[in-house]
C-alpha cells in the first residue's frame, strides 16, 4: 500500500509560481509511475501531468493546457514527485491530486492505483 501525501498548495496571484509536492511512505515509490491530477469546482478531475521510473526513462507527459508551464519530477532519494507550476492562470484553480501506479503513463484516473488527499490551489486574477 502507497501512502501519498501533496503539500505546497495556497493562494497566489496570475503569474506567479507555486511547487506542489507529494511524499511517498513506499520506499519503492521510485518504480512507480507518477502523476498530477486536478479538479476545478463543478468540473471532473482531470489530468495534468505524469512520469515514468527511472527505468522507463522518466519519460513526461503533460497535459495541452499546462505544457510549457508545468514541470514534473521526481527525487527517487526523498520517494517525491514535485509539480513545479509557473505562469499560473486563474483557471488553473483546482484541488490538485498526486497518483501512482504500478505500469507506464496513462491519462485515465480510473487506472491509476493511489491517490494522495490533494492540495489546493488558488489564483487569483
Amino acid at each position: 500500500q502507497v501512502h501519498l501525501v501533496e503539500s505546497g498548495g495556497g493562494l497566489v496571484q496570475a503569474g506567479d509560481s507555486l511547487r506542489l509536492s507529494c511524499a511517498a511512505s513506499e520506499r519503492t515509490f521510485s518504480t512507480y509511475t507518477k502523476a498530477w491530477f486536478r479538479q476545478a469546482p463543478g468540473k471532473e478531475r482531470e489530468f495534468v501531468a505524469a512520469i515514468t521510473n527511472s527505468w522507463s526513462g522518466g519519460n513526461t507527459l503533460y497535459a495541452d493546457s499546462v505544457k510549457g508551464r508545468f514541470t514534473i519530477s521526481r527525487d527517487n532519494a526523498k520517494n517525491t514527485v514535485y509539480l513545479q507550476m509557473n505562469s499560473l492562470k486563474p483557471e488553473d484553480t483546482a484541488v490538485y491530486f498526486c497518483a501512482a501506479r504500478r505500469n507506464g503513463i496513462v491519462t485515465g484516473e480510473f487506472l491509476y492505483d493511489y491517490w494522495g488527499q490533494g492540495t489546493q490551489v488558488t489564483v487569483s486574477s
